[in-house]
């Protein structure tokens, strides 16, 4: 018999489980421990199990992902951390980029920096953009800052030197400097955590990277050890915001990359779902406790990138975070979850998020101390769950206090009844999010009209009918264990790493290198299949390569896929062409007569996967049968009418529920609105598809 797979995915409302073992799929939700995160962990390892009737030694690997990085930064609950840089450059991370990303706000607020002024300090040392010492090392300087470090009781240290993408050495001279004098302090160096150009990104990547460093450590390691006394052995791997698997120990020691690994997961799974169904363009919803995440995923593949914000000032307004250069999956985010809360402002408007009510206390209608209205409580005012089924029956919740918290919020100071209230909120909310996948999709050249649009996460199936309208989008997939998306992604994930390098390089006839190219790649393969072993040692690996380009003068850089196999002097027109492929596409325009340079190279190798099935073909209608009715908002009526219920379980493959009517299950519910059929698809998966009319 082969050993379980377990998924764990910590959000900032709910834990989500999942396992697989011996062919059979079993899945939990617990409410998430923000003080100590592993006990929630513990406790749904132990419903899970007994649901499986599986045993902690019956466990042959365990995927986590978790948003405790995330919640650190934005919390500024991290390490108390130093920085130590350059002499002469100690305000480069509170300087920033100089430019106001909310341009007509008089009291725009930035972000303040992870390391306080007093705390970041100046070293002689210089190296220019070539790699060569103009200054050397002052190692008497940083052993005089040993002492000060000490009394300020400093837990973590990131150390960021001008140019030292190029070559570290000075950053590892001062760290093994000073972990001499302060044992038990964390590193975090520029250039293992972010070796690329630009000073700012890479200098706030190894801040945070330290600041959330301890946290992270601490956590893991209490973790780990919670597991292996409940006679868990097999190895523990974490989900990156990459869309791969780290080992323990490289997520100690770089915990940076795991800050966006739950909705990571989510991606992976829509993009696996995508492949084997055939569809080359889809829209990936995820909707949790606390944030909603969509993200576009085209011929299979989600859409990648290097460049993160984490804790806007103005949540979800680009420019007024944290910038990180990590590898993540690229998504928008934003405050629209089931614990998202409403308020009416001082023009009468009905605002929803970003802030949430979390795990604690929680929405009005949980009956644990919360007040404030949330989406939750609007749709159980409205109807659209069963207060006695939600998360399982695990929780019971209070149709009368969502009701008092949405009117006291929002029906009174408007003049609303409690109906039409709760469907404000639940409009304002997918409103919010189809302008934020209209905004993303047009930022990034796409349609949205011709995608698939494919929702997972508690609270995502209940609104992507709706959502899908608001988009012009006709045909909506909900997986076979929605409610747990993400955990179920962590399963599909393969063990991967990504490394970068900047490398000025110019595409002139007589400039090109393509042994340098090639030497560079040989290294950086050399120090991704390091990790990569580690965790799939008998694997074949897959390497992806891009290139960051621009033409010459240009302050930015696209990303271009590079061709597998060695580079020659005939790769210099290729690497051209493939450039201005992509500038094209992307501006509508090349620029003749300029020339082409390469500032950054990155590589990622993966261990390589089972191809995905294909899905068979839907077999015809099957009549299904409903095990009841409840009254839910209609919103053509403005009153409740009675939809019949059905319960996932009881469909089979090729089972037809015409809308209006509710698909319920353990970790969600689905909405089929009367425009829309549903089907059980022989994947598991319900297709809801508008009906013409």
């Amino acid at each position: 018999m082969e050993k379980a797979r377990l998924a764990v995915d910590i959000g900032g409302t709910f834990t989500d489980l999942f396992l697989e073992w011996d062919g059979k799929r079993s899945s939990a939700k617990v409410l998430t421990t923000p003080r100590a995160p592993e006990e929630g962990v513990m406790t749904g390892m132990a419903e899970i199990l007994k649901l499986s009737g599986a045993t902690p030694a019956d466990l042959g690997l365990i995927i986590h992902g978790t948003t405790l990085a995330t919640n650190a930064i934005i919390e500024r609950k991290g390490a108390k951390t130093a920085l130590v840089v350059t002499e002469g450059f100690r305000d480069s991370i509170e300087i920033a980029f100089e430019h106001r990303f909310e341009q007509y706000d008089i009291f725009m607020m930035k972000p303040s920096p992870l390391v306080a002024r007093e705390l970041r300090f100046g070293i002689p040392e210089r190296m220019d953009g070539r790699g060569n010492i103009l200054i050397p090392l002052d190692e008497d300087a940083v052993r005089t800052l040993a002492p000060k470090l000490k009394a300020q009781g400093i837990e973590a240290i990131a150390i960021g030197y001008m140019h030292a993408y190029l070559d570290g050495k000075h950053e590892r001279r001062t760290r093994d400097i000073l972990a001499e004098t302060l044992p038990g302090v964390s590193f975090s160096l520029s250039s293992e955590v972010s070796p690329e150009i630009r000073e700012y990104e890479r200098w706030s990547t190894a801040a945070a990277n330290a600041y959330v460093q301890p946290v992270m450590d601490r956590y893991l390691g209490r973790l780990d050890e919670a597991l292996r006394k409940l006679g868990v052995a097999c190895p523990l791997f974490m989900m990156t915001s990459g869309g791969g698997l780290a080992a323990l120990e490289t997520a100690r020691k770089f915990p940076i990359r795991l800050v966006e690994s739950g909705p990571a997961g989510g991606a992976i799974l829509a993009a696996a779902l995508a492949r084997r169904c055939g569809l080359d363009k889809v829209l990936s919803f995820d909707m949790g406790g606390t944030t909603a995440k969509i993200c576009l995923i085209d011929n299979g593949e989600p859409q990648h990138s290097r460049t993160f914000e984490v804790a806007r000032q103005y949540r979800f307004l680009k420019g007024s975070g944290l910038p990180l250069r990590i590898p993540v999956i690229e998504m928008v985010e934003i405050g629209a979850g089931g614990g998202s809360i409403a308020s009416v402002d001082s023009l009468s408007r009905v605002n929803v998020g970003p802030e949430s009510a979390g795990a604690e206390p929680g929405p009005a209608s949980y009956g644990r101390g919360g007040t404030k209205p949330t989406v939750t409580d609007a749709d159980v005012v409205l109807g659209r769950i069963d207060p006695g089924y939600f998360a399982g029956g695990s929780i019971k919740l209070s149709p009368e206090k969502a009701g008092v918290a949405v009117d006291e919020a929002v029906g009174k100071p408007l003049g609303l009844a409690r109906l039409d209230a709760a469907f404000g909120v639940s409009e304002i909310v997918e409103e919010n999010m189809a302008n934020a996948a209209r905004v993303h999709a047009v930022e990034r050249g796409k349609e949205l009209q011709n995608r698939t649009m494919i929702a997972f996460g508690g609270a995502a199936p209940i609104h992507a009918a709706r959502l899908a309208e608001k988009l012009g989008i006709s045909r909506v997939m909900v997986p076979s264990g929605a409610g747990v998306g993400s955990a179920v992604g962590f399963l599909m994930a393969p063990v991967a790493y990504e490394v970068v390098r900047s490398r000025y390089v110019q595409l002139d006839e007589d400039k090109f290198d393509p042994a340098f190219v090639n030497k560079l790649f040989a290294e950086m393969h050399a120090e991704a299949e390091a990790v990569v072993k580690a965790g799939a040692p008998n694997a074949k690996l897959i390497e992806v390569r891009t290139a960051d380009m621009r033409y010459r003068g240009q302050g930015h850089e696209i990303t271009v896929d590079l061709p597998a196999g060695e580079f020659t002097a005939a790769s210099r027109a290729k690497l051209i062409e493939l450039y201005e492929t992509g500038y094209a596409a992307t501006f509508g325009r090349t620029i003749p007569g300029l020339g082409v340079e390469i500032m950054n190279w990155t590589l990622r190798l993966a261990a390589e996967q089972q191809p995905v099935a294909k899905a068979p073909p839907q077999p015809a209608d099957i009549p299904s049968k409903a095990r009841g009715s409840r009254p839910v908002y209609d919103p053509a009526g403005q009153d409740m009418k009675d939809v019949s219920v059905y319960h996932r379980a009881d469909l089979v493959i090729g089972s037809c529920v015409p809308g209006p009517a509710i698909i319920a299950e353990d970790e969600t519910t689905t909405i089929v609105p009367k425009s829309f059929t549903a089907r059980l698809t022989p994947i598991g998966a319900l297709l809801l598809e508008k009906v013409e009319t």
